[in-house]
């Protein structure tokens, strides 16, 4: 794609990720305080108020949007989110400073992944195990959102997820605290950029505060009933990690913990957030959560509502109407306190001065620079590469893959074949026809040209009973030298409110393939989704498979970019893949018992399924590569360490095949004998390395106090004396090398 050497340059800047430099952060607080004294009340419980735009929802319908124009006039709301455009954003900006203080509204936008240019779902993103990519994909977001009158996004969801059936799974990073939190990093700082107030910069918000992926039985707003311990050691440490990122914002989330609805939990919000983290931002409520807690049956009506979520510390209030029609009778009544609703009106007014929306409240709404900015090639190519970073080479037998240049006839079959709606996965902006979307056909037609022959075949709907196509699939198949089978969701399939209590491949598509298989010719099967998809037929019998996600803007281009070899796949899975529903929730940082089978023929009297494996159908951190990988010569410096002490471990990865390839390390630990119990391993660091072929590089990991210390039943952040079992390898079930050493006291 041609663009001048302009726009080149402006987009080149635009890329640019800071990692070491960040604007200094002023203080504002004597003129948030001299603003706050000149409010009335009325005026601070509409900083407290959030509008979505009539015409846009994404949550319930809610009432009284007729009226919104006046009361933002009124200065009755302090944000509006659905807001697109720098036209838009300007033009109800404009009535915000009809208000009697001028104060400015922050507009707010689920910028989930990607913006004008969609990048892959974050969880397929998180595939990548690439945290300078993920940072860069946030980044390019940020630039545009920015650019279009956006100054803070509902992202990045930062909930650990362990059950596949919950559909929110797509906007994670997966089940695993350490990777989630490097993650949860990389996101924030892209967003965020050098600061916000920057005009390519947006404000984070981690989402969903706290344990939302813990949902019972995998089933979306459900309830979620876990220990403080487990809280601590697996759902918080994303939060945390998001929050020492310098994170504006949090979210907190639909479900109860442990009977209380998180909206209303002082302990979450108030002891944990904004007392021991310290954190300085400000808490939106998720959509309409507030109000919610009547028909979840812990608030009466919505002032009740009102009370309990003042109280409980949550700041602003999404789309429920409770604050700014209830809090200044609560406050009258003595049931909640001047002092809360300063504090959260102060926490927000220092958002507004920090974006530099009082020194300019239209600097984010520039049509011109929204024009120079959107949907350039280079944030597009951005979108090419992070979309062949996530795609994960599950099969490769016969080396199928990569495909041959010189072949003559191709068959692309499959209900996604020639899809460009389903490419942009669930929670991405739509821009209608204009959304620019390459579908698998379209990229390998440009990367075949004229060089080889496409035959096309649908076969069967994605959710489809019925095999009448299935006659014409296969004689496409039979012409063919190759077919390529594009299977799996629907881009709302996965998403919220989209649980699923069978997450096989929907409709007849594993028939067809069943029916293309027999046909003898090497079939190459693609599965496109949002979570973690059962397909046993086809993962015991099709030669070759690759999980390719929802992957954007550049889908196609990025899937045949693969197919043909002009990118070694590394893709490494960030969750585990079930053999059957009944396995769920899976995860492999698992507690052993007393039970637990050695093997899977072991199984009376033992915690095991009869029917099933315990083991996942692909484990946590698989992926193939074109390429095969050495590990050898493991060193530990030293075999024993006390608190104070570090150990450094080396070893030797070498690309031992003859394509360039990169590789993602995986450093596992396992504290042997623990009160309470530690699971069976768990991920403490991780490389992603490039080698070219027959290369060779020494890697290094550093093995300290935080790797080793765990929370007790006190939630003390301590460590035991004891044996350690350290695991390098390509999975969580690809140990490699392996060795222990003994941590005193």
């Amino acid at each position: 794609m041609f663009f001048n050497q302009k726009t080149k340059l402006l987009a080149i800047a635009l890329l640019a990720v800071s990692v070491s430099v960040r604007a200094q952060k002023v203080d504002y607080s004597a003129k948030v305080e001299r603003l706050l004294s000149q409010m009335t009340l009325e005026e601070k419980l509409g900083q407290l108020n959030q509008y979505s735009n009539a015409s846009d929802q994404t949550g319930p319908i809610t009432r009284n949007s007729d009226g919104q124009i006046d009361e933002i006039r009124k200065g009755r709301v302090g944000s509006m989110l659905n807001v697109r455009g720098a036209k838009n954003t300007r033009l109800l900006q404009q009535e915000a400073l009809k208000s009697r203080l001028k104060i400015p509204m922050i507009f707010g936008q689920d910028v989930v992944h990607g913006y004008r240019v969609t990048f892959p779902l974050p969880l397929a993103e998180a595939a990548s195990w690439d945290l300078e990519m993920i940072e860069k994909t946030a980044r390019v977001a940020a630039t545009e959102a920015a650019a279009s009158g956006i100054q803070w996004t509902f992202a990045p969801m930062v909930d650990i997820s362990r059950d596949a059936r919950w559909g929110r799974v797509m906007e994670g990073a997966g089940e695993d605290t350490y990777l989630g939190s490097k993650i949860a990093v990389a996101r924030v700082r892209g967003f965020q950029g050098k600061g916000i107030g920057q005009l390519d910069a947006v404000m984070a918000c981690a989402k969903h505060f706290a344990a939302y992926g813990a949902a019972v039985a995998g089933r979306d707003y459900n309830s979620v009933d876990m220990s403080l311990r487990q809280l601590w050691q697996y759902y918080l440490p994303p939060f945390k990690a998001a929050v020492d990122a310098g994170a504006a914002t949090l979210m907190n989330s639909f479900n109860d913990l442990n009977g209380t609805p998180a909206t209303a939990s002082a302990y979450l919000q108030r002891d944990i957030l904004k007392g021991a983290w310290k954190f300085d931002g400000f808490v939106v409520s998720d959509w309409g959560s507030i109000g919610e807690m009547i028909p979840h049956g812990y608030a009466k009506d919505c002032k009740d509502a009102a009370e309990m979520a003042m109280n409980g510390g949550s700041d602003m209030d999404m789309e429920s109407r409770c604050y700014i029609e209830n809090l200044a009778v609560l406050l009258k009544e003595g049931k909640v306190k001047e002092a809360q609703i300063n504090d959260a009106v102060r926490r927000i007014l220092t958002k507004k001065f920090e974006l530099g929306l009082f020194e300019n409240p239209y600097r984010f709404s520039d049509e011109k620079r929204e024009k120079q900015v959107l949907n350039s090639p280079a944030f597009r190519e951005v979108a090419r590469d992070m979309a062949r970073k996530s795609i994960v080479l599950l099969k490769n037998e016969k080396q199928v893959l990569p495909l041959a240049k010189n072949l003559k006839t191709i068959a692309l079959v499959g209900p996604l074949a020639k899809s460009n709606e389903d490419m942009k996965g669930f929670w991405s902006v739509d821009w209608g026809k204009n959304d620019q979307l390459v579908s698998l056909y379209e990229g390998v037609q440009a990367k075949v040209g004229n060089q080889a022959k496409l035959l096309y075949a649908q076969g069967c709907g994605v959710e489809d009973t019925s095999t009448q196509g299935f006659a014409q699939a296969v004689q496409a198949a039979q012409q063919a030298d190759v077919v390529v089978m594009a299977v799996g969701e629907k881009y709302d399939m996965s998403g919220e409110g989209h649980s699923r209590s069978n997450i096989h491949l929907p409709g007849v598509q594993e028939e067809l393939i069943k029916a293309i298989q027999a046909t003898g010719k090497p079939v190459v099967v693609l599965v496109m989704g949002g979570r973690p998809l059962i397909f046993n037929w086809t993962a015991d019998h099709v030669p070759a498979i690759a999980f390719t996600w929802w992957l954007g803007s550049e889908a196609g281009n990025a899937m045949a970019d693969v197919l043909f070899g002009d990118y070694n796949p590394s893709g490494k899975l960030p969750m585990s893949f079930p053999r059957s529903e009944g396995q769920l929730p899976l995860y492999y940082n698992y507690l052993h018992t007393g039970r637990w089978p050695q093997n899977d023929s072991e199984k009376q009297y033992k915690s095991a399924y009869l029917d099933v494996s315990n083991s996942p159908r692909y484990a946590f951190g698989y992926g193939l590569s074109y390429t095969k990988f050495e590990y050898s010569d493991l060193k530990l410096s030293r075999k024993n360490m006390t608190d104070t002490d570090q150990i450094e471990v080396s070893f030797v990865l070498k690309n031992a095949g003859t394509r360039e390839g990169e590789e993602v390390v995986q450093l596992y630990l396992r504290d042997v004998v623990a009160q309470p119990l530690r699971p069976v391993q768990e991920l403490k660091d991780f490389r992603k390395v490039k080698l070219k072929a027959q290369e060779t590089t020494q890697i290094r990991f550093v093995i300290d106090r935080e790797k080793l210390a765990f929370y007790n039943d006190q939630l003390d952040w301590i460590t035991q004396a004891g044996d350690f079992d350290l695991m390098i390898g390509a999975a969580c079930n690809d140990i490699r090398l392996t060795d222990h050493f003994t941590l005193t006291k």
